[in-house]
């Protein structure tokens, strides 16, 4: 199945629920607009190449639309049309009046040098600068783009229309960026763990985790169940996998990621296979890398009793039903990891004040909105006996048909809506 089929299932799972018609499904479910630009640059030899960039802008009923911009050779567009019509759900789960995009060039990154990566981005903007905008759609770094990403982005911007720090998110804190931002999404998965356990009357220092993808997420993620008193028991990326039923030193772990690039070879830790990881015996499981990595196949021999979506899409929907059939408890990606979004939320509003605000007030607003979703997602879930998933798409379903009715487009299918 692909991405966006697998999207677009849970979407009309939880609509059918709601009892929507079938003309405000279909208003929801399809993007608002897709560009599609070939980007011209001058290389460094000296030869003229040209790259395909594009951005799917799939909602703004509820704000400006939001979303990452990749920079990869084989950029799926399937999957970015998923990604943007899941950042529409995912901002209006945690409530932030935003809508959802995604975008990306298809190049290899870590084959350009750094002035053809300028150009590049420079390029890019010159063709859709119209097209975006603190109040149109604010792009952020995904694969393969960074803070350096963004800061060209800003500069190659504001030479149209001023300076404007607002139009990404993610930037470096000299050029207006947040603090907090780089650890927001790890950070937010933690609040969901820690408002799920608490729900569970579990403490958190009592069980085991398995952590895949050591990434921006995954090694955020790590460092505060450690700190916290939680066992990380495995830990997987790119390079390898590890094991330690003991439990794994994470900082120690840490340091050795950032000299060696890989958690592979941490001497603290037994070598293991990758796809094992995803099965091994521990309370709660952390997909924190690729989408879909639990599968029809391997669902059934998951032993977590937890599954945390910091990852967009790691869950196939027939993995999903049968997580539900078994009574594992699953927190989906359009909640679990918003805490990027709200933090690039909080970085725009800065932006728009002119005020900078401290680490303690970007983590404890961060802490607040997520709690905020959670309690509204399990209260849902709880009256309508469905899942956490459901729950979620329900809540967040509801939320952007309102917006869109109230601002105008209102027919008789939009007050089929159960409330």
């Amino acid at each position: 199945m692909k991405a966006s089929e697998a999207t677009n299932f849970y979407f009309q799972k939880a609509a059918k629920e709601l009892r929507m018609q079938g003309q405000l499904e279909r208003i929801l479910m399809l993007p608002k607009r897709e560009i599609k630009v070939e980007v011209v640059v001058e290389l460094d030899n000296g030869e003229v190449s040209s790259f395909r960039g594009f951005r799917v802008q799939h909602d703004s009923s509820r704000g400006p639309m939001k979303g990452g911009l990749r920079y990869h050779p084989e950029v799926d567009y399937d999957e970015v049309c998923s990604l943007a019509s899941l950042m529409t759900w995912k901002t209006a789960v945690v409530n932030i009046p935003y809508g959802g995009a995604k975008g990306g060039i298809s190049c290899d990154a870590g084959k350009l040098s750094h002035q053809e990566l300028q150009r590049i981005t420079r390029a890019f903007v010159d063709q859709i600068h119209d097209l975006i905008g603190p109040q149109l759609d604010i792009p952020a770094p995904d694969m393969g783009t960074n803070g350096q990403t963004m800061a060209w982005i800003v500069d190659q911007y504001s030479k149209y229309h001023g300076w404007t720090p607002a139009v990404v998110t993610g930037k470096p804190l000299e050029l207006g960026g947040s603090e907090g931002r780089e650890a927001a999404t790890g950070q937010g998965v933690f609040y969901a763990i820690e408002a799920l356990m608490h729900d569970e009357q579990k403490n958190i220092a009592d069980l085991t985790f398995a952590i895949q993808g050591f990434g921006n997420v995954g090694s955020f993620v790590a460092r505060f169940i450690h700190d916290a008193g939680g066992k990380v028991v495995a830990v997987s990326d790119a390079g390898g996998a590890i094991l330690n039923q003991m439990g794994i030193d994470i900082p120690a772990l840490m340091a050795h990621y950032q000299s060696a690039g890989t958690v592979s070879g941490f001497t603290h830790a037994e070598p293991m296979q990758r796809d094992l990881l995803l099965t091994i015996d521990c309370d709660v499981l952390i997909p924190a890398a690729l989408g879909g990595v639990l599968t029809a196949e391997n669902c059934k021999d998951v032993k977590a009793q937890y599954i945390i979506e910091a990852a967009n899409g790691p869950t196939t929907p027939e993995a999903d039903e049968y997580f539900r059939s078994v009574g594992k408890i699953l927190v989906p990606d359009i909640f679990a990891n918003a805490g990027g979004v709200v933090v690039s939320y909080f970085e725009w509003v800065q932006n728009i004040q002119q005020f900078r605000w401290r680490l303690d007030r970007v983590n404890m607003e961060l802490k607040a909105t997520m709690l905020d979703a959670y309690r509204e997602v399990r209260a849902i879930a709880k009256s309508s006996n469905c899942c956490l998933r459901t729950a979620a798409f329900q809540l967040a379903i509801t939320r952007v048909a309102s917006a869109t009715a109230l601002r105008g487009l209102e027919t008789d299918s939009f007050c089929m809506i159960k409330t």
